[in-house]
């Protein structure tokens, strides 16, 4: 199966913890690209780039796309971690223009690889104004989406938290409009978790087994997401360090689909006060939605995609 990453990987730890199992998923399952979106003059490129390395696989295309100083995003600049406590090393960007990014998405759809879109959507955007009907074509996985209410026991967050839509409203009203996605919403990603447990078998994990480690001991200490949902919502473990939105939305594009409940609904899009709404109406486009999923199970499969690896797996960047 091919594979194509959409992502913003270089803030939320989640991007990483999707990147890093689709390079351990399987033999069969090639990353045939990968674009950054909402950056930094290529500074997420960078360290998509650095994390490749780890695995020996420099020979994926990687394009930086859509940059904040284009003005689509929410907020003109968006906060990195720090650097120092992240990752091993000082890490180089690797920049390039937009339109890299444009080109190498619509290689992948006309290669028919499933494209995965982990970050806001304005890539996708941008190739379609170029390519108009394109996104048609393509088999679209995408992590995002606020329908349902929260289930109790979860953070009883509202739709200004689903960052991937809300960060570029108009992005992503264009593409859910002009393709037929698979939406993995934050109402259910937010059912999972990556757990402090799980950090003695991702150090012993080769080198990026390691990284994921060390950054989720960072992330724990800057979020403290053990004190705010461990210790006050029902459904989560105790020691959760984040929620895995991302690895959840690439896991279900490969085809895992245990505990995973998937329906159509007619979703009509509504921008109200700069907020995209998602609204089930009858007269509404038939949208494929996850609808349920189980958490403890993905947790658990998580872990073990990227603990049981490949002996190989131990390059340095």
């Amino acid at each position: 199966m091919e594979i194509h990453l959409d992502t913003d990987l270089g803030g939320d730890i989640d991007d990483l913890c999707a990147l890093a199992m689709l390079l351990r998923w399987s033999e069969d399952t090639h990353l045939v690209g990968i674009t950054t979106v909402a950056e930094a003059k290529g500074r997420r490129a960078g360290y998509v780039r650095y994390v490749l390395g780890f695995e020996g696989k420099r020979e994926i295309p990687v394009a930086a796309g859509a940059d904040v100083s284009q003005g689509f995003y929410r907020y003109a600049e968006l906060g990195y971690p720090s650097e120092e406590r992240y990752w091993p090393e000082p890490v180089s960007p690797s920049a390039n223009t937009p339109e890299e990014a444009i080109r190498l998405l619509k290689h992948s759809i006309e290669q028919d690889a499933t494209i995965v879109g982990i970050g806001p959507f304005t890539n996708l955007y941008l190739l379609d104004l170029k390519y108009p009907g394109i996104l048609k074509q393509a088999n679209l996985f995408l992590m995002g989406g606020y329908i349902y209410p929260i289930r109790v026991g979860f953070p009883q967050w509202g739709n200004n938290m689903d960052w991937n839509i809300q960060a570029d409203v108009k992005s992503a009203k264009h593409v859910l409009e002009n393709s037929s996605p698979t939406l993995v919403p934050l109402t259910v990603s937010v059912e999972t978790a990556l757990r402090r447990a799980y950090l003695d078998d991702l150090r012993k994990s080769g080198s990026l087994g390691r990284l994921i480690a060390k950054q989720a001991e960072a992330f724990a200490v800057d979020e403290e997401m053990e004190r705010k949902y461990g210790e006050t919502c029902e459904g989560l473990p105790k020691d959760i360090i984040n929620f895995q939105h991302d690895p959840l939305a690439c896991a279900i594009a490969l085809g895992w689909s245990e505990g995973v409940e998937i329906s159509e609904i007619p979703l009509k899009l509504e921008l109200r006060d700069g907020w995209l709404q998602e609204k089930i109406d009858t007269a509404g486009k038939p949208t494929k939605v996850v609808t349920k999923i189980d958490g403890d199970k993905f947790n658990e499969f998580w872990v073990k995609a990227i603990s049981n690896h490949h002996p190989a797996h131990t390059e340095s960047a």
